[in-house]
């Protein structure tokens, strides 16, 4: 599969660029606003092909698909001008500014016979199915869960993550893993409370603490942050036992990650070889393009992301509890 990566993200760069290099499939063209920038990323990825605007790769009649790490408010629009180019699309999370977008973007793409997937390559991991897998079979009772992505956003002030127009915020970058990860876990909430903080006066949520309610009791914790140290982890609450992923989602080093869990007693550790959870997340896509499979992380999965998200700032905005709505 040839692909055409529309824009030079630091994502791309570092990270999935090199996973669809190391598969089975290529970056064949690559744009950005700036032609010569473009231009230097081809020639440091050896990419064939670079262009000075987003719609002149469009047209590349030689892409097969695009991988689309824009700026969150821009995803829509060029998620749709890429299956109007009958290009199937690989989105970086999340994947709309709200529910109701993805759910559209997802109904855009079907009706153009294109695959539509949301980014989130944590998903990919075999140790994120053997988690789920442990809660599902082994836990009883789960009674809570919390779960945390923190880092300390330093750098311009101009940052897009920190730009309203841009649908910048911690929630949106960087708590969507969170929310991600107990909705995987537990399933969907019914009502969520939470509070955010905007502590450089930037329009955006620097900090954000959310509560999510399931029936029978059972609550989760969830919360994102600019200005705190680089944390990620979750850990669930049960009856019998607990299980806890640190770090979640993004591995640190190359000596691989784990999962540690205790079950009626019995304190477990277990250890996953490294591997490229962005690789395993290209050939997923590719795959379900291939097959015509439903990918896992596809556009109903990203609304249903969005509905607990979209719930969360309801609530920072009106201090009160918000139900979710499907």
């Amino acid at each position: 599969m040839n692909f055409g990566v529309i824009s030079t993200a630091g994502i791309a760069r570092g990270a999935v660029m090199p996973a669809i290099e190391n598969s089975d499939h290529r970056v064949a063209a690559i744009a950005s606003r700036d032609a010569e920038r473009a231009a230097s990323v081809a020639e440091d990825f050896d990419v064939p092909r670079s262009y000075g605007s987003y719609a002149a790769l469009l047209e590349d009649d030689d892409l097969d698909a695009v991988y689309n790490p824009l700026p969150n408010s821009l995803h829509a629009e060029w998620t749709k001008r890429a299956a109007d180019a009958g290009l199937h699309v690989l989105c970086e999370k999340p994947l709309g500014v709200d529910a109701a977008e993805a759910r559209e973007m997802g109904a855009y793409c079907d009706e153009r016979d294109v695959v539509l997937m949301e980014a989130f390559m944590y998903r990919y991991h075999p140790r994120t199915e053997r988690v789920a897998e442990i809660v599902a079979e082994e836990l009883d009772e789960v009674r809570g869960l919390q779960a945390t992505f923190q880092f300390p956003l330093r750098g311009r002030p101009d940052d897009i993550r920190l730009n309203p127009d841009l649908a910048g915020g911690s929630l949106m970058d960087v708590g969507c893993y969170a929310v991600n990860a107990t909705r995987l876990l537990l399933g969907e909430p019914d009502a969520v409370y939470a509070r955010t903080a905007d502590t450089r006066d930037c329009g955006v949520d620097t900090h954000v603490t959310g509560l999510l309610e399931y029936p029978d009791g059972l609550t989760a914790a969830v919360s994102a942050s600019f200005d705190t140290q680089d944390t990620q982890r979750y850990r669930v609450e049960a009856t019998n036992g607990w299980l806890e992923v640190d770090p979640a989602f993004v591995p640190r080093g190359d000596d691989g990650v784990g999962i540690e869990y205790e079950i009626d007693g019995r304190q477990v550790t277990e250890r996953f070889d490294p591997v490229d959870q962005y690789r395993l997340e290209v050939e997923h896509f590719a795959e379900c393009v291939r097959s015509g499979r439903t990918p896992r992380t596809d556009a109903e999965e990203a609304a249903r992301n969005m509905a607990v998200i979209d719930a969360l700032y309801e609530s920072a905005r009106t201090r009160e509890s918000v139900a979710v709505v499907d």
